[in-house]
């Protein structure tokens, strides 16, 4: 048991974590595939329409997926950042620097169908919202720890320098997942709560929390793509990395 243990911590090593994620990548690419096929089949075929929003809700097998990711991918993010910081692992800032794009891109497009749901709903495309606008900060946050890191050449400076905001912006992620029971906000509260049972049809929550997994399944594949990308740039000059360029030509 004790060298089954140890074994799972050579991986830590960028070195042979990259064949790794190379064999896990094109079972991430399918299942995100498979997950999405079902998820929006079931939440634009099946649901039925909602009895107050109409159709227009089936925005929400995007939405809420979209932000979920936004929050989780912030606190994994965050969390990788915390073990580099520590331990100055060095997969562990790559990490945390292959996630944040994902991220961003997950907190962008909850703004933006969010957007889409409200023009119908309230009137208007935005409003100073508390869940909104702490949405809106969390994406500030991708763009400045994205932005921070660009900013210093020296990598392991920049991985210091991005925990360290990474950190301090996990305080954000409760404040958007609590924004709609601390303050009185136009935002609908969770549909979704583990101390309570969903209220919505079951084909709706069926759509919608497989439209999440394929949202899940796609980040950690794209963040496997990416990290392999960050792999090769910062290890460029060891020789692990020079025989697998001369074996690719």
């Amino acid at each position: 048991m004790t060298n089954r243990v140890i074994n799972w911590f050579r991986y830590a090593s960028p070195q042979t974590f990259y064949p790794l994620a190379g064999k896990l990548i094109p079972c991430f690419w399918a299942l995100a595939a498979i997950f999405a096929v079902i998820g929006l089949s079931i939440g634009f075929l099946l649901a039925p329409t909602d009895a107050q929003q109409g159709e227009g809700y089936r925005i929400i097998f995007l939405h809420v997926p979209a932000s979920w990711m936004s929050m989780f991918i912030y606190l994994v993010m965050a969390f990788w950042a915390a073990i580099g910081l520590a331990f100055h692992t060095r997969l562990s800032g790559m990490m945390a620097s292959a996630l944040a794009p994902t991220g961003a891109l997950f907190a962008f497009l909850s703004l933006w169908t969010g957007a889409l749901w409200g023009k119908p709903m309230w009137g208007t495309w935005w409003v100073w919202d508390a869940r909104l606008t702490s949405e809106l900060i969390l994406l500030f946050l991708y763009i400045g720890f994205i932005a921070l890191q660009a900013a210093i050449d020296d990598p392991r400076r920049a991985d210091r320098a991005g925990a360290i905001l990474a950190l301090v912006g996990v305080v954000n992620v409760p404040i958007i997942y609590f924004s709609v029971k601390w303050w009185n906000t136009l935002h609908q509260g969770a549909s979704v709560s583990l101390g309570k049972a969903p209220s919505m049809a079951a084909q709706m929550l069926w759509g919608m929390l497989f439209c999440a997994l394929a949202c899940w399944m796609y980040s950690i594949a794209i963040a496997l793509m990416r990290v392999r990308n960050i792999m090769l740039e910062r290890e460029r000059h060891t020789d692990w990395v020079r025989a697998l360029l001369a074996q690719a030509e």
